[in-house]
């Protein structure tokens, strides 16, 4: 298997994981907000950073492999 095609697939993968999770986010947010609004807002928060933080993590492990 070629190096783009495991590329595209791992990306599709987290795509696909990180979407599921957002269509549940109103859901998820909801039940923490019933036990504190400041904790559901932190999980928000923490979501986003975790999407722009694995594909940061995968560009610096991919960068580490061709070096």
């Amino acid at each position: 298997m070629s190096e783009n095609r495991k590329a595209a697939i791992a990306a599709a993968l987290i795509l696909i994981g990180f979407g599921v999770v957002a269509y549940l986010m109103p859901r998820i947010m909801l039940a923490i907000g019933e036990y504190s609004p400041w904790a559901a807002g932190t999980f928000a928060a923490l979501f986003v950073l975790a999407f722009f933080g694995v594909f940061w993590l995968r560009a610096r492990a991919q960068k580490k492999k061709r070096d």
